[in-house]
């Protein structure tokens, strides 16, 4: 929920833009058309898609699964780093604003990689284990309601193989995770699920301030 990484000037930020990043032309399209709903701020910052682009190539992953798909901006980034007959599964519940990035994956030619499956994450990701696709996907990527990333992270660890990868977006929380005075049920959500990964033998951890701050965890 930052489409940009904090702590960069706009100068600095550009050339970050200009020279660490190679933006698929419907990419950067669907960033710009993205950013100018009044939800925009929702999008994953493309320095962070980009990260996650690196990680699939450098990983060989061939099935990912997407927890929030929102306009699909980070859907559309990992499709298009998957092999030809990779795939991306992503979920969310608002069909208009998957509608939006469906014409981008198409025009950049990556629309049969993607499935997107409408209904609420829980009642999706419980659909997948019922499928027994479990420890199957090689890299889960959560951005959907932070209330429930606890849940999602356990089914997240039934779906992932052994060696893959989990990235959970907006660890950080625009910084109010280290404000002891917010309460909001999100960032106390957030807090929880942090401590959660920090302790859990199961996951190597690895917290990166990128974008709203994106935790990556390998399950060994």
């Amino acid at each position: 929920m930052s489409p940009r990484t904090p702590g960069l000037d706009e100068r600095l930020y550009a050339y970050l833009l200009e020279v660490g990043l190679r933006e698929h032309p419907e990419l950067r399209a669907l960033r710009e058309e993205t950013d100018r709903l009044a939800e925009g701020e929702m999008r994953s910052s493309a320095e962070q898609a980009q990260l996650l682009a690196f990680l699939i190539e450098l990983m060989g992953a061939e099935r990912v699964l997407e927890v929030g798909c929102f306009t699909g901006y980070a859907t559309l980034a990992m499709a298009l780093a998957l092999p030809p007959h990779g795939q991306v599964t992503t979920l969310d519940v608002n069909a208009d604003w998957a509608a939006i990035g469906r014409r981008h994956w198409q025009r950049a030619g990556v629309a049969e990689k993607i499935s997107l499956r409408l209904g609420l994450a829980l009642d999706s990701l419980d659909a997948l284990l019922a499928e027994g696709v479990g420890d199957s996907f090689d890299l889960v990527y959560l951005d959907a309601d932070k209330k429930h990333y606890e849940a999602y992270l356990e089914r997240a660890l039934a779906l992932v193989r052994p060696g893959g990868v989990i990235a959970a977006d907006n660890v950080l929380w625009h910084g109010a995770v280290a404000d002891p005075a917010d309460r909001s049920r999100q960032t106390r959500a957030l807090r929880r699920f942090n401590r959660r990964v920090h302790d859990d033998p199961r996951l190597a951890l690895c917290m990166v301030p990128i974008g709203d701050g994106l935790t990556l965890l390998r399950r060994r």
